[in-house]
């Protein structure tokens, strides 16, 4: 009797469970890495009329190891940070961004930025994020990497969205472009180049300058210019592209300029020029957390 009820629970679990685990993300990335086509076929099993017994068995041994490498949404402990979710579907950016790149992006990388900067910082005094931009590089490593990969990611993702709500920059942000760079034409014929240009991985940045102009910038790996000794220009930054390859690499293989250019048309206008009129303008960091 124990055994049909474990039987009849298992193939629930598998059926419910399929959708998830037939996932590109899930399969690819938590499980047929580590169970090889284990995910696919129990998936094709659970969609027969019934379980054998010999499959619900199989199934309670691979969910079990499975649930291991199932994504969990983040919690945070007591002054640590949290993984904020997307603000749009994962394939709100269609076709310029996509989907897979998207789940990857925000629910692995992005989480691992999150993950390794609340472990450097456990055991020391509770700061903001825009603190440890300040004085990442001189404390180490760690904060560097993390708290800039941390900042820099919830800065893009927030400031994109569906190309057919993407507008237009505010009357203000557009005066600014034009008076800074001549047009919005020339402004991202300068962004694409640094975006373009920069050697390895990085960032491309839009900006305020000391002087109130606007400026664009690149920084190496998880840099951006609110940190103290930064390379390039000295700005606040209220727009950033991320050109690691995890960023585009599904899509444009090693095409970066076709990226680039997909770019602006998920760029969400409307977010940009709050940023820009609530932050940057003013010479404050943009918090967007």
């Amino acid at each position: 009797m124990v055994r049909a009820h474990l039987y009849m629970a298992v193939s629930l679990a598998v059926a419910s469970s399929c959708a998830a685990f037939s996932s590109p993300t899930l399969a690819g990335l938590h499980v047929a890495s580590h169970r090889g086509g284990a995910a696919h076929s129990l998936c094709m099993a659970a969609q027969k009329p019934a379980l054998s017994r010999r499959e619900a068995i199989q199934a309670a041994s691979f969910l079990a190891g499975a649930a291991f490498f199932a994504p969990r949404e983040s919690v945070a402990a007591d002054g640590a940070f949290s993984l904020p979710k997307l603000p749009y579907a994962y394939d709100a950016l269609e076709p310029h961004i996509d989907k897979m790149t998207m789940e990857l992006h925000h629910d692995k990388h992005f989480n691992a930025y999150l993950t390794n900067l609340n472990k450097a910082l456990e055991g020391k005094d509770a700061k903001s994020l825009l603190d440890i931009q300040k004085t990442a590089i001189k404390d180490g490593a760690m904060l560097r990497n993390n708290g800039g990969g941390f900042y820099n990611h919830g800065l893009f993702f927030n400031t994109l969205g569906p190309a057919s709500e993407s507008g237009a920059p505010s009357p203000a942000l557009a005066k600014a472009i034009e008076s800074s760079f001549g047009s919005m034409d020339k402004m991202k014929e300068e962004f694409n180049a640094a975006a373009a240009k920069r050697f390895g991985s990085g960032w491309a940045w839009l900006g305020v300058a000391p002087d109130g102009k606007l400026v664009i910038t690149s920084t190496p790996n998880q840099d951006n210019p609110l940190m103290e000794g930064c390379d390039g220009a000295k700005m606040v930054p209220f727009l950033g592209l991320d050109v690691w390859e995890h960023a585009y690499y599904l899509k444009y293989q090693n095409r970066r300029p076709e990226y680039i250019a997909g770019f602006w048309n998920v760029v969400n206008w409307g977010k940009v020029s709050e940023y820009y009129e609530t932050f940057a303008a003013k010479g404050v960091p943009v918090n967007w957390a």
